[in-house]
């Protein structure tokens, strides 16, 4: 037990006396609220542990010593063996390195990666009443987000997500400035980025590599989130089939499937998995944030759930990289673009079926209780694509009595207008720039 708290001790003096590398300021606002832990959620690398780092920069700046900062990040090696019934340790280690401080000045906790040691929220909701601390928590776990933990934690959680960078994100890392509308050179400029942003999507290490070191680092994610957010996370048997469907499901990205269709390409390939556990691992994919299911848009949630869902992955970049095929459906790669841009701003999101049966790419219920109609479409230079898109859009507007909505392209800006309403026609960089200006 004394080793163990020696390493912790070590652990803790190691990251006091590093330099920060606190990269590109996010656009997330977290906010610590008194009594509460702040808890940032996401996909494994889109930069949880820097912004915990530009959290304590912050800190710093402010006049708080490194002394008072206590990080541990629960992916290292060196805590493996912490387990739930040794958490008291954290404490002690600190404590015994500034006894002075225990009730006295304010600790500043920044716990990354937790969910990896089972049986932290106890040890959490007891730190926070016991110890004078401010608490920041990380974690690659949606569960972070339910009903269970905000019970475990007795209310003491406000949990934000963080997804790879937005495209204004993605300008920062660039140094691209502007406010308000955008001159001739701040458009070229802007429009410039977004050629690279395609391209590399927005995870902040692919920034900038060159083709073959973004597809090599982009796979190891992939396998890393599937190895150890899913397969070890919830104890897999058959962690080949779990790779296999990864992998159907990014080949057919906004493609719509049904849970005994992938039971069925499984068992195509051998696998024996029955249907309970294809439904679990579409869950546990949603869980890692890597790939996101989005129902039917109905008032009937059996009918909703009943219908073929579409399958989207959390960045366009990783999805060109994970691929089998040469050439990815570039028309589905811009609809998850556009998937992930309003995943990142609004949790619910559905597709929309009209009652002729044409498909809205996506209805977004808002606060307000307005609703929003997305339709992605790579190009509407060609008359039929551009009347069967309009129709589409204009007769879920009319059913659903929405006087307004979007068709998002890839490089092409128009506005239709007619009786009932109007369809903006707009390119994705102005849409991903004009996305978080809209209400909620």
């Amino acid at each position: 037990m004394s080793s163990m708290l020696d390493t912790i001790k070590a652990v803790i003096l190691d990251f006091q006396e590093a330099d920060l590398q606190t990269g590109v300021p996010r656009r997330l606002q977290l906010q610590a609220v008194s009594g509460k832990a702040a808890v940032c959620i996401g996909v494994r690398r889109c930069g949880k542990s820097t912004y915990l780092y530009q959290i304590i920069e912050k800190l710093v700046d402010t006049g708080v010593s490194r002394e008072n900062i206590l990080y541990l990040n629960f992916f290292d090696d060196r805590l493996h063996n912490l387990q739930q019934g040794n958490f008291g340790l954290i404490v002690e280690a600190y404590y015994s390195l500034y006894p002075e401080k225990k009730g006295v000045e304010t600790v500043y906790c920044f716990f990354d990666e937790i969910q990896a040691v089972s049986g932290w929220e106890p040890f959490i909701d007891r730190l926070m009443r016991t110890e004078k601390c401010e608490m920041y928590l990380t974690g690659s776990s949606a569960q972070m987000l339910s009903r269970e933990i905000a019970t475990q934690m007795r209310g003491r959680a406000l949990s934000w997500e963080m997804f790879p960078f937005s495209f204004r994100e993605f300008l920062d890392a660039k140094g691209i400035e502007f406010a308000g509308s955008l001159s001739t050179k701040s458009q070229l400029l802007v429009r410039k980025a977004f050629e690279e942003y395609w391209v590399t999507g927005g995870f902040p290490e692919v920034i900038g590599l060159d083709r073959n070191l973004r597809i090599k680092t982009h796979q190891e994610y992939f396998q890393a989130i599937l190895f150890r957010d899913l397969v070890e996370r919830h104890d897999i048997s058959h962690p080949r089939a779990v790779s296999d469907l990864a992998h159907w499901l990014v080949d057919n990205i906004a493609s719509l499937y049904s849970i005994n269709k992938l039971t069925g390409y499984l068992k195509s390939l051998g696998h024996k998995v029955p249907k309970s556990s294809v439904s679990d691992y579409m869950r546990w994919f949603e869980d890692a944030y890597c790939l996101f299911s989005v129902r039917l848009f109905d008032a009937s949630l059996s009918r909703s759930q009943a219908n073929p869902k579409k399958v989207y992955c959390i960045d366009h970049g990783l999805v060109t990289s994970i691929s089998s095929g040469i050439l990815v459906n570039s028309g589905h790669l811009l609809e998850n673009l556009v998937f992930s841009a309003i995943r990142r701003r609004w949790s619910e999101v559905y597709y929309y079926k009209t009652k002729t049966g044409k498909e809205v790419d996506f209805i977004i219920p808002m606060r307000t209780g307005q609703k929003m109609l997305v339709q992605a479409c790579e190009s509407l230079a060609d008359l039929q694509t551009k009347k069967r898109e309009i129709a589409a859009l204009s007769e879920a507007m009319a059913e659903l009595k929405i006087d307004c909505g979007v068709i998002v392209t890839r490089n092409e800006d128009d506005h239709v207008d007619f009786d009932a309403g109007s369809i903006q026609i707009t390119s994705a960089w102005r849409f991903l720039i004009d996305l978080p200006n809209l209400p909620d």
